[in-house]
């Protein structure tokens, strides 16, 4: 490797780095905001924690399959910024499809999570937690339109390569969140004890502060200001409209069948016994946490991919492809070997070890982070690959590769493995992890394949069969 090539990648490794770690802490950040809810709502007794479990997943299950349309912004805006890097009408223009789409995904899903309790009742989730969840829901379901905005916004300075401003308006949330959590559950400050509701309010307005954050820092800040992101938001632009949801429906389907699979995983590993579900519970937890990391980097990937691809240069793809990649990976090898080694003081932090009433839990969970430190590897392989995939405006076909790895491959190995097998919720995250290795290769497979036949100009439309 010549000396020109070395510092190239060198380059690539710092520039990746630095946009990586404020975008992995303010993943974790955003996760953190959840915790405060569970501890809070915690307070109020297993009833309440239970009804709004099943509140925040229904909640979930849609608020990320929008996440998955309007987190498209930051690809458009990476690629737009690649071509023409002085280009400040095209970015303008694509923010604000950005928050036209937020607003347009945001009224079904309003929609349906006003009728919560009719959805969990189909579910036939009991209809007394149904009910209490339906009252958390119609609380809770105002902070979609606030999150929404702040990811707009937040894949915008991502695109900027200036991803600070997110983390701290995160950070900030945080606060808010447990502030406004203690006034409005407990009644403290003068104000009423509003218990459940008051949760679901607490989050709402805290996802209102996070979009009032970003907004406030994208005024203030000269860099930012310039775009000029508010000026005439009313105006349509819908052949711009239109790529924006061409290019993030197939993200939010693919979000969907992630998380889909993992919920019917749960429910698999409910029929099993009490034990094997809280086990799963604490190891899914410590797998989201390490997961938050080769995300964050994925998202690096996207919009170094894409800046790269917008300017046409062949050589800067690949480099931003495979750099990402390689952090990635090795920050979940990492994880990996802390969950074979250490198993037992990750699940410190969820449970006490020297409880006798605690050991068939705690057996199980170390058995599945066994599993894990396969299922680590595979996971951030295959959000890596869609990663750089969504760099190159390339979607539809990493959608199909999610349905079939996850739904076709995953979830029917797992069920095997647990009920035919007998390995029960090992034989679950077993099938997890096979339909994730399968999402992996395959989306890797069509990143070297794509780089090998030099196929990147208009693959974002066409897609290669």
């Amino acid at each position: 490797m010549s000396p020109s090539l070395r510092a190239a990648w060198k380059r690539e490794l710092f520039a990746t780095f630095a946009l990586s770690l404020p975008l992995v802490l303010t993943n974790l950040a955003q996760m953190a905001m959840t915790t405060t809810d569970v501890i809070f709502i915690g307070r109020l007794g297993p009833e309440a924690l239970a009804a709004s479990a099943l509140g925040a997943n229904l909640y979930t299950a849609i608020a990320l399959f929008a996440l998955g349309l309007v987190t498209a912004t930051a690809p458009m805006v990476a690629r737009e910024l690649g071509a023409r890097p002085d280009s400040r009408l095209d970015v303008q223009r694509t923010v604000r499809q950005g928050f036209w789409s937020a607003v347009a995904i945001s009224i079904p899903g309003c929609l349906a999570l006003w009728h919560g309790e009719a959805i969990l009742l189909f579910l036939r989730q009991p209809p007394q937690l149904a009910a209490m969840a339906a009252e958390y829901l119609r609380a809770l379901l105002w902070a979609m339109p606030g999150f929404l905005g702040y990811l707009v916004l937040r894949s915008f300075v991502a695109a900027l390569q200036r991803p600070r401003a997110a983390l701290i308006a995160a950070l900030g949330a945080i606060a808010f969140n447990v502030l406004a959590n203690w006034v409005l559950i407990f009644g403290n400050l003068g104000f009423p004890a509003l218990g459940l509701i008051g949760a679901g309010i607490a989050s709402a307005l805290a996802s209102l502060f996070l979009f009032m954050a970003m907004v406030a820092v994208i005024l203030l800040d000269p860099g930012f200001r310039r775009y000029q992101l508010f000026q005439n938001w009313w105006r349509a632009d819908w052949p711009r409209f239109k790529a924006l949801w061409i290019l993030g429906i197939p993200i939010a389907i693919a979000t969907a069948f992630e998380v889909t699979i993992f919920n019917a995983a749960a429910f698999l590993i409910g029929w099993l016994g009490s034990a094997d579900l809280a086990a799963h519970a604490i190891a899914i937890q410590i797998a989201s946490l390490s997961f938050m990391v080769p995300y964050g980097i994925a998202q690096a990937a996207t919009v170094r991919v894409g800046h790269a691809y917008g300017a046409g240069k062949t050589d800067e793809v690949t480099r931003a492809g495979w750099m990402a990649f390689a952090l990635g990976m090795a920050a979940m090898g990492l994880a990996a070997i802390a969950m074979i080694t250490i198993p037992h003081t990750l699940i410190a932090a969820f449970l006490n070890l020297h409880d006798p009433v605690n050991a068939q839990v705690i057996s199980i969970a170390v058995s599945l982070l066994a599993v894990a430190a396969i299922f680590q590897l595979v996971d951030g392989g295959q959000v890596l690959g869609a990663g750089m995939l969504r760099g190159l405006h390339d979607t539809r076909i990493p959608m199909l590769y999610a349905g079939l790895g996850y739904w076709g491959v995953g979830l029917p190995s797992g069920a095997a493995l647990a009920f035919w097998a007998d390995w029960r919720s090992v034989g679950i995250w077993s099938g997890l992890a096979i339909g994730l290795s399968v999402v992996a290769v395959l989306m890797m497979q069509r990143w070297a394949r794509r780089e090998r036949l030099g196929l990147l100009n208009g693959a974002g439309q066409a897609g290669i069969a």
